[in-house]
């Protein structure tokens, strides 16, 4: 069962019901990155610094505390077990979940009390004081670990701070930074890490993590939970949202219109267009963009032996939507228009067909 948490105690992909990355011993899929890792611990030369790469909502994080688990589990390296498996009883599992270990730092956003809302970005501050632990002598013997999650949420300041340390790491210092887009982070922090990139889940590895949470998480019916994993894009996090009502509602609508998208139902694209205005409702209109994609994608696929210059056009409603849903976003626009004009480039290009 989930840890109860205090309602000011608030993390990025925070999933009500769910157990952090930090507080489950079970990872799905992703062998050959354990394998990497376990081979480096078993060699003794395990790198220094290690970018976890890939989709968000995969298990990076989860891989990451794993690892972590595993090292501080046994400081003295003197364990022949394969792979990362740490006994669920072993007090380093409590510890780590509750980020008390002293050879364990976690650089990550987080609401501190006397805040309303979750910075936006991780400070230099709190990652100077992060790498004091790399300062001092270790609180026992064996590895001293910085997970950072995710290293897109540093600023500026904060990334060449770590970056000084990647530079000249202390004995035994092991950074394990997560990544959503490794593209984006500076070049000279990804050439001082190993690569590691991990793939999205297949829908049966989905489906097996989510009917794997424990209560309080509703089990889902079979039914759904096999269509939110297809719609997941290998995504934990994504599988989870697509259960809730209200989006399985939002994209069977989204699905519905779309099929008819050649001759537009005004009146229910305008009840879509008012549904999808409200800042309250931005996971929703992101799911309704996903849902676009996946149209334009089909329909590509259906008409692929026509000539490219007649598809073009589909194509380009598709980069448009995406382009003004940015633009919305970012100045915080009405999204109605956004919507309405969507349907009515998706008529013109769908007939041109």
């Amino acid at each position: 069962m989930p840890p109860e948490r205090a309602p000011d105690d608030v993390e990025p992909g925070d999933l009500a019901g769910i157990v952090r990355p930090r507080e489950t011993t079970r990872l799905v899929g992703h062998a050959e990155a354990e394998a990497a890792f376990a081979e480096g611990i078993a060699s003794g030369r395990l790198h220094h610094a290690w970018l976890i790469g890939g989709p968000a909502g995969i298990g990076k994080a989860t891989l990451a505390y794993r690892v972590a688990r595993r090292l501080l589990a046994d400081p003295e390296g003197v364990s022949r077990a394969p792979g990362l498996d740490v006994a669920a009883n072993d007090p380093v599992v409590g510890k780590i979940a509750a980020l008390s270990h002293p050879n364990l730092v976690a650089l990550r956003r987080h609401r501190v009390p006397t805040a309303k809302t979750l910075p936006t970005k991780i400070p230099v501050d709190a990652v100077r004081k992060a790498l004091e632990l790399f300062g001092s002598t270790a609180g026992n013997a064996g590895y001293r670990i910085c997970i950072v999650d995710s290293a897109e949420d540093l600023n500026a300041n904060g990334a060449n701070a770590l970056l000084k340390m990647l530079e000249e790491p202390p004995v035994r210092a092991l950074f394990l930074i997560v990544s959503h887009a490794p593209g984006r982070l500076l070049p000279t922090i990804r050439s001082r890490c190993r690569a590691l990139a991990l793939r999205p889940l297949d829908a049966a590895s989905v489906s097996a993590v989510v009917s794997g949470f424990p209560a309080p998480f509703p089990a889902p019916l079979a039914e759904a939970l096999a269509r939110a994993a297809d719609l997941s894009e290998g995504s934990v996090a994504r599988a989870v949202a697509m259960l809730d009502p209200a989006m399985q509602g939002l994209v069977a609508e989204m699905e519905t219109l779309l099929s008819r998208a050649g001759h537009p139902d005004w009146g229910r694209v305008l009840k879509l267009a008012d549904k999808l205005a409200g800042r309250e409702a931005e996971p929703l209109f992101a799911a309704g963009l996903e849902t676009v994609e996946r149209f334009v994608s089909a329909e590509l696929h259906r008409r692929r032996a026509e000539p490219p210059a007649r598809l073009a056009a589909l194509v380009e409603v598709c980069e448009k939507f995406g382009r003004t849903a940015r633009e919305a976003a970012t100045y915080n626009l009405d999204r109605r228009p956004v919507v309405l004009s969507l349907f009515a480039d998706l008529a013109g290009a769908v007939r041109t067909g």
